[in-house]
């Protein structure tokens, strides 16, 4: 079963979603700022988004949807393929390890 989210019919659809990829990092969290609150009037209204930069990041930084952008399909495709290249050579390396240790 899928986790759900329930978002408040008066509040604005967000545009991205939790472990989306981006081009400032991978979405961590989200939280909606309503327009008549003080953390709105400080950091805007709407969706805010936690964004981790890369997977080996210990920062996490903050963006208004307006700050993100979308990966390209072809910047997608490169990321997701370079990932599944690193983890196939960290797989190797342990079946190597694994078969030293037989």
């Amino acid at each position: 079963m899928q986790p759900t989210i329930s978002i408040p019919k008066h509040w604005e659809y967000p545009r991205f979603t939790f472990g989306q990829r981006t081009q400032q990092g991978v979405i961590l969290g989200l939280e909606y700022y309503r327009a008549d609150t003080q953390l709105a009037y400080q950091y805007g209204h709407g969706w805010r988004y936690a964004l981790m930069p890369h997977k080996q990041s210990e920062d996490i930084f903050h963006y208004q949807e307006s700050q993100l952008k979308s990966l390209s399909t072809q910047e997608l495709l490169a990321q997701i393929t370079a990932e599944l290249e690193q983890h196939q050579l960290q797989i190797v390396i342990l079946q190597q390890q694994l078969a030293a240790i037989k």
